[in-house]
């Protein structure tokens, strides 16, 4: 099975704020999940986000790849290089 960390979108039209999963790569973008790992809010200023690093580092261990969004918030948050 194919494990992707990525953002599942919330919020209210043209209000967003996104959740950091752990998620099947088959599954929908807004749909079942494994575990959830943080959150990110780009509408405050500057963005806010909250990363379990240590799960974020458990699942990369075991495998999982972040898209390209999870991976530029991991960078900042210094989990990955």
């Amino acid at each position: 099975m194919a494990v992707k960390i990525r953002l599942k979108r919330m919020g209210k039209k043209k209000a967003p704020f996104y959740r950091i999963v752990v998620a099947d790569a088959r599954s929908p973008r807004d749909g079942k999940f494994i575990e959830e790992i943080g959150s990110y809010d780009p509408n405050q200023d500057p963005s806010v986000f909250k990363v379990d690093e240590e799960a974020a580092k458990k699942w990369i261990a075991n495998g999982a790849q972040p898209t390209e969004a999870v991976g530029k918030i991991f960078k900042i948050a210094g989990i990955v290089k």
